[in-house]
């Protein structure tokens, strides 16, 4: 027998009411998010069931301001839909926000809406955002949970960019322990989208709408833990990569591209935590693990739950402390510090007259017409010494005893430079970010083959990788000794637009500072198979940073898919060498 979805959906079937479809077609922001029939993945999987179209049910007339048990005031309408309503209200008794979704009592799903209600009541767990309340009174139906005002959506953190390695494991985590929980009670959530799980200000992610949204709508599946693994595995990817994890855009997520299939978080961006990238294809890839990755599928949140517990801890970022302000120096204010102050009553004194600047007094007068005579006295002997020296060498030019000697023009004359090979001792990825490309080929770089090769990866973006991507890729080269780099000659296995190439001074085979921290020696952009990169004037270096920021857009081949990728074949350094 195949597995119901939720004990209210169970309710629902066993009531004689036909679950009708959920027509949505926009995300609110209380947990009854309103989307379109490509829901959860974009497409119906997992044997989802929705019924066929019905007439529409008109929704309950109310208004900001109608109260609701004498206690629950609505505030804002946010959702209006499918006959039902969703509202941001305040509970007056209590005195604090909360959500309330509203249905006509006559309504096919009242019953399994309530059932569901009252069932996630009773779990109690505080992962999920809490049910307070399932009445029906005066022709109403109505459910009221718990109001965050201090959480925010993951579709919001995701819209300013993927979620550090830290937070995306504790997401996963969090979630598929947390329905684990659910599914051990035999609640199923099948909405778990992005509007679905909040994060609080103290780091912790909850989860609303369980049973409830389902039931709104009338989804029902006929294997639940599938569809939440599923979903769990898309939100992973999602704070991954910032993408959706399907071909069709959802959730204010841009999808993959068309054609590709799904593919791996981690050749979809760059940087991406390997780990969490496999946890991700294990729970979306249900029918088997992918040919890279012989690891099992997780088909339900309990299993998905042990393979992140398995995983090594992910530690937290190091925190950043502001900079020290400078020292200012302090200096006490001039005035009457030190001073007796006047006594009250005292006489006003007349005020003290200034003296004199300097060169107003009869000493600095007579102090200026000093300096004035000697001054005249050094400019005429000054005068008079100049004429003499010229006297003295017109004399001696005229004397036809005395010769000139000639220029010899090979005396300051330098040798004029001349380019040399460079030898390369030693080859090395140069990866700061602790995610190499082809470390063990770095050495096809320098060995005349031109068979052999480094490649990096296939990435969706480009052709520039910053700043969606990564900040480059290179390989740092030991050419044994200082030398004066000139230029450096680049071999290509990729054509097309654009390959962008910077060469930087290093000072060791694994630098430690970033390439923009490096000296740099020179940049060359090319859509050919050959670079040419040459320094204005010679760098003195022994180590050289072959830094690669820009690959096109090449097909797929036997290495890799499809994607922004790039090749080196051969690097040669030549410098400059004096004449003997």
């Amino acid at each position: 027998m195949a597995e119901r979805s939720t004990a209210a959906v169970d309710v629902a079937d066993n009531s004689g009411d036909d679950p009708l479809t959920a027509k949505a077609d926009r995300t609110t922001a209380d947990g009854a998010e309103a989307q379109d029939a490509t829901d959860m993945s974009s497409r119906n999987t997992n044997g989802e069931q929705e019924a066929a179209d019905e007439p529409a049910i008109k929704s309950p007339e109310l208004h900001s301001g109608h109260k609701l048990a004498r206690r629950y005031r609505l505030e804002e309408c946010v959702t209006r839909l499918d006959g039902f309503s969703s509202w941001r209200a305040v509970d007056e008794k209590l005195r604090r926000a909360v959500g309330v979704h509203i249905l006509p009592a006559d309504h096919p799903r009242a019953r399994s809406v309530l059932a569901a209600a009252r069932a996630s009541a009773l779990l109690g767990d505080p992962r999920f955002v809490q049910v307070l309340d399932a009445v029906e009174e005066n022709d109403l139906v109505y459910v009221v949970h718990e109001w965050l005002p201090d959480a925010t959506e993951l579709t919001t953190l995701l819209a300013s960019g993927p979620l550090e390695p830290y937070d995306a494991y504790q997401l996963v985590s969090q979630v598929s322990q947390a329905m684990a929980a659910a599914h051990r009670e035999g609640l199923a959530h099948l909405r778990l989208t992005p509007s679905a799980v909040l994060r609080t200000s103290t780091g912790q992610y909850r989860i609303r709408g369980l049973a409830v949204n389902a039931a709104l709508r009338g989804i029902t599946v006929d294997r639940p833990q599938r569809t939440d693994t599923e979903a769990i595995g898309a939100l992973l990817y999602a704070a991954l990569t910032q993408r959706w994890p399907y071909e069709n855009d959802a959730h204010g997520l841009t999808g993959l591209p068309k054609g590709m299939g799904l593919i791996a978080p981690d050749q979809v961006r760059a940087g991406v935590h390997r780990g969490l990238s496999d946890l991700a294809m294990r729970a979306l890839v249900n029918d088997g693990a992918t040919a890279s990755r012989q690891d099992p599928p997780c088909t339900t949140p309990d299993e998905l739950a042990k393979a992140v517990a398995a995983m090594p801890r992910i530690r937290p970022p190091e925190p950043e402390f502001p900079p020290a302000p400078e020292y200012q120096r302090t200096t006490y204010q001039q005035g009457t510090y030190g001073r007796p102050q006047p006594h009250p009553g005292t006489a006003t004194t007349q005020p003290v007259l200034p003296p004199p600047a300097p060169l107003e007094s009869r000493t600095g007068k007579v102090l200026k017409w000093a300096v004035s005579a000697l001054l005249i006295a050094a400019l005429g002997l000054g005068s008079w010494q100049i004429a003499d020296r010229l006297l003295d060498q017109s004399g001696s030019n005229n004397d036809p005893g005395t010769t000139q000697p000639s220029p010899d023009p090979s005396i300051d004359d330098k040798a004029a430079p001349q380019l040399v090979p460079l030898p390369v001792k030693d080859a090395k990825e140069y990866a700061p970010d602790g995610l190499p490309q082809d470390a063990m080929d770095a050495g096809n770089t320098h060995d005349s083959d031109p068979s052999s090769y480094w490649r990096s990866k296939s990435y969706v973006e480009g052709p520039e990788l910053i700043p969606s991507v990564k900040k480059g890729v290179g390989i740092v080269y030991d050419l044994g000794a200082e030398q004066d780099v000139s230029k450096a000659s680049i071999a290509l296995r990729y054509v097309g637009d654009h390959t962008t190439i910077t060469l930087y001074a290093a000072d060791a085979l694994s630098p430690a500072a970033p390439p923009e921290e490096l000296p740099k020696i020179g940049t060359g952009r090319t859509s050919g198979k050959s670079l040419e990169v040459s320094a204005e004037k010679p760098v003195k270096s022994r180590y050289v940073l072959v830094w690669m920021t820009a690959m096109p857009y090449t097909p797929g081949d036997e290495y890799s898919t499809a994607g922004h990728k790039q090749a080196i074949t051969e690097v040669t350094f030549t410098g400059q060498q004096a004449r003997p």
